[in-house]
């Protein structure tokens, strides 16, 4: 499977707040970084307890790609994640980098601007 429809198959777990279905993506030693978060979630008792807190706070979410590449193992794209939570939405701009291992995500990196996340 070409791994722009393995990352399409991911964000429909997303928006379906699916924590199992969103770490069966994930090989056990994966990386999960938000690039303006400290520290990375490494291994996939971080990245679970990471995600499970964030699905936690939400009311819903849906991944937009307007752009996606892929060469290699490497998948990139440029996505609007749309966020509801706490009763406010955010349009949250956001360049994505997958790596992979076979058909699962061994590094994830999410680079955005925090200011707008947090407004």
């Amino acid at each position: 499977m070409q791994r722009q429809a393995i990352l399409q198959q991911f964000n429909d777990a997303w928006c379906a707040k699916d924590l199992e279905a969103i770490l069966s993506f994930f090989t056990e030693d994966a990386e999960y970084i938000n690039i303006p978060m400290d520290p990375p979630n490494r291994g996939l008792a971080e990245i679970r307890a990471f995600i499970e807190g964030f699905l936690g706070m939400l009311d819903s979410i849906e991944f937009i790609v307007h752009k996606q590449v892929e060469q290699g193992d490497l998948v990139m794209n440029e996505r609007t994640d749309r966020i509801e939570m706490n009763g406010k939405s955010i349009d949250l701009a956001v360049m994505g980098v997958f790596e992979f291992r076979g058909d699962k995500i061994v590094k994830w990196r999410d680079y955005f601007d925090m200011a707008a996340f947090t407004q």
